[in-house]
């Protein structure tokens, strides 16, 4: 959208198909605030999480390729990936060479070239603990460990209580008030607890957006549905309860209106992602954020999912388009995530968009029965992107061995405690995205508990 000039006249004509109807007066008033819309060209900055669903085993996504592989080897036997298996990575880091998964060795440039980094062994904490003091039952730990909902709403900053908002959602709200906009949070999954604030809303779409309700063209001020429908948004009741089903109304068409416009504008969706949903979400998102950006959008969060990973048998496959196992899923994040990459630097925002994967939790380095791999906790994740320090794996790699230091389990499975808080890996997300230091504690309760509280993968 380099053609774009931000002024007030030319951004309404642009957006013109949002009617003050369809949109409230503080978004209309943001919108139009030119103060914001000078910010088009300077300052937008988003996070794109890539949530793998079901538990991603991140013992077989990245290894060392040193002596600790023999440690590898041995322990996950016909899990084990063989060292032809392994795309090599440059440098050592964190007390080792490293190498990935060959079905996504597509990424290994990225890595190579510095916007591709790996935090190991990461997981929710409440504080720094030992696997002999979870084994000694000394340790202060979350509660519903190796549970899927339960870790998938802690990975994603649920602290356990009655408020079900996430790190991400409650970041956004302690943001200072120029970095706020409209559809700030926005999920492709109704797990979604990493947006969700405390008194702010979050947009949902889905591939292709949503520009159709029914009969409603949210686009068109002249279709009669939608115009039936932005009436209805603006009804008033007597009843509390009446009321808030309007307020809520409101905000969903409130938000699906800027969407359906911001895709309306969008450049054609790029197509060297892939043809699995993972790509046609990322596709969706490289289409609409430069759109965005142009509005004068200072900071946003989305959340996409891409599932299957709940590998208990058959995880490894004999051949790679065997669609259930991890072999073939990891080669469709890899590709996804290289192609996104790609298509925002072509948008001209490789600077400005972090990409970050988050699975429930790893699982164990000792094969289960089938050919699997059961429940565990520490795992491994990747970020990407222009503000990355890549070429390096951030955190403390865990020992490989069965019942060594790091493995909490009793029957020696291989279940690492995690060295690094999931609080210090969003702390790290939040303080790029401008979250003041004063306003850390109110979105990450139990930081104070860690020394490390910016693990320096962002630049």
């Amino acid at each position: 959208m380099s053609n774009f000039h931000p002024n007030r006249r030319d951004f309404l004509k642009r957006v013109g198909a949002v009617s003050a109807t369809g949109l409230s007066a503080g978004a209309l008033q943001w919108l139009a605030s030119e103060s914001n819309l000078a910010h088009a060209d300077t300052d937008y900055r988003a996070l794109v999480c890539i949530y793998l669903a079901g538990g991603n085993d991140s013992n077989n996504m990245l290894m060392p390729t040193d002596g600790a592989y023999t440690d590898y080897a041995n322990a996950r036997k016909e899990l084990a990936l063989g060292r032809s298996e392994i795309s090599p990575l440059i440098g050592s880091s964190a007390g080792h060479t490293f190498g990935l998964h060959s079905a996504m060795a597509g990424l290994a440039p990225l890595y190579n070239q510095k916007r591709l980094a790996f935090i190991a062994n990461a997981g929710p904490l409440i504080k720094p603990v030992t696997a002999e003091q979870v084994k000694n039952n000394t340790a202060t730990i979350p509660a519903f460990l190796l549970s899927h909902s339960d870790q998938t709403a802690m990975q994603q900053g649920w602290q356990g209580g009655a408020d079900p908002s996430g790190w991400a959602g409650r970041g956004l709200e302690q943001l200072g008030s120029s970095l706020r906009n409209p559809v700030a949070a926005l999920t492709m999954t109704q797990n979604s607890t990493l947006v969700l604030g405390q008194s702010s809303s979050v947009a949902m779409t889905y591939p292709g957006g949503t520009r159709y309700w029914g009969q409603a063209d949210l686009i068109s001020n002249t279709n009669t549905a939608t115009q039936i429908l932005r009436s209805m948004s603006q009804m008033q009741f007597a009843q509390g309860y009446d009321n808030e089903y309007v307020r809520t109304m409101k905000c969903a068409l409130n938000d699906s209106t800027i969407l359906a416009n911001a895709l309306s504008q969008a450049a054609p969706a790029p197509t060297d992602l892939g043809t699995e949903y993972l790509a046609q979400e990322l596709a969706y998102l490289a289409q609409i954020m430069p759109v965005m950006k142009s509005y004068g959008y200072r900071r946003q969060v989305f959340l996409v999912e891409y599932g299957g990973f709940d590998t208990h048998t058959a995880q490894r496959s004999n051949a790679i388009n065997d669609k259930q196992s991890q072999d073939y899923l990891l080669s469709v994040v890899a590709k996804a995530m290289v192609g996104f990459d790609a298509a925002l630097q072509r948008a001209g925002l490789g600077n400005n968009v972090v990409t970050f994967t988050m699975s429930d939790f790893n699982r164990t380095l000792k094969p289960a029965a089938g050919g699997g791999s059961d429940h565990a906790w520490g795992g491994h994740s990747m970020v990407m992107g222009g503000p990355v320090m890549g070429g390096a794996v951030y955190g403390t790699f865990p020992s490989l061995l069965l019942g060594g230091v790091d493995d909490f389990d009793e029957a020696a499975g291989g279940r690492w405690v995690p060295s690094t808080s999931a609080d210090q890996v969003g702390a790290t997300l939040m303080a790029w995205m401008g979250l003041p230091a004063t306003n850390m504690a109110a979105v990450f309760p139990n930081l104070a508990n860690f020394k490390q509280t910016n693990l320096g993968f962002l630049a």
